[in-house]
């Protein structure tokens, strides 16, 4: 007999694959506006001399949406926003960069030692202690990205808080298809059980894990934070963990709750203003 529990994440997986088809459909739709679009400059701008180069519309096609996935899971939110204030402080001047990188970084990390990758938000620092051995690309990959200011000035975008429950940073656009340019390969996907993607295990609360397009090998530079314990398919890197201090951070963002799904995006953002100051790997 399958329990009320049970029944309501079946639902909010199911919400979760609609809301990603939705998405597919969006995309599909851009890219024909886009091409129309690069089709009508050129004819304007050869008509003055000059041309496009190739590429000028590749960027956002190559990128897609790193990475909206942050699982089968639910990004339903309340009929209406919550009505708890902003915990969080005001951001720092700045904004996210836009440089990108064709091919993942060259390994540079001492895969047997002890890393640390701090997120000094708006509303507080969250330290999370990476897994260099098991997830030794992943953890390559962020110490390459905080060292050249990717994650600084960029918003947390997305928080779920039906079915699954995590909060959802590292896109410089916060739209949720932004990314550094590359993919790394899946990682640890082991860690809570076996890596079948039919079925769902417990992502612990305190994990972080990798976004992804939900296909093999496409996580970028998005990543999420799970507050509460995650029912998931075991396709997405797990790569940290919060230390206590982080969680709280954590908790007083999940507690102020998430905005509906923009219409737009799909996106439920959160209704605290999480944006990351600055990011920083440092070796123990």
């Amino acid at each position: 007999m399958v329990t009320k529990d049970q029944r309501r994440r079946q639902l909010a997986r199911e919400k979760f694959e609609r809301q990603q088809q939705r998405r597919v459909q969006m995309r599909r739709k851009s890219r024909t506006r886009n091409s129309v679009i690069a089709a009508v400059l050129a004819v304007v701008v050869i008509g003055g001399g000059s041309a496009w180069g190739l590429g000028a519309f590749d960027s956002n096609s190559k990128k897609k949406s790193t990475d909206d996935a942050a699982a089968n899971a639910s990004a339903s939110p309340s009929a209406t926003p919550s009505k708890a204030p902003d915990p969080c402080g005001k951001a720092d001047a700045g904004a996210p960069g836009t440089e990108q990188w064709k091919t993942e970084p060259k390994m540079a990390i001492d895969k047997s030692a002890k890393y640390t990758f701090t997120l000094q938000t708006t509303c507080g620092s969250i330290p999370i202690a990476l897994d260099a051995a098991k997830a030794p690309d992943t953890t390559n990959s962020f110490k390459f990205l905080a060292d050249k200011g990717f994650f600084d000035h960029t918003k947390c975008h997305r928080l779920t808080t039906e079915g699954i429950f995590v909060l959802q940073c590292g896109d410089p656009t916060a739209q949720g298809n932004g990314g550094p340019g590359y993919t790394i390969p899946d990682e640890n996907l082991t860690a809570f059980g076996k890596a079948d993607a039919q079925k769902t295990v417990t992502y612990p609360a305190g994990t972080v894990a990798m976004a992804n397009t939900g296909q093999a090998h496409t996580g970028g530079s998005q990543f999420f934070l799970v507050y509460k314990d995650s029912p998931l398919a075991p396709s997405y890197t797990p790569f940290g963990t919060i230390d206590a201090a982080g969680m709280k951070v954590l908790d007083k963002i999940a507690a102020a709750g998430a905005q509906p799904a923009d219409q737009t995006t799909g996106n439920t953002a959160p209704n605290a203003t999480v944006v990351i100051n600055k990011a920083t790997v440092s070796k123990s």
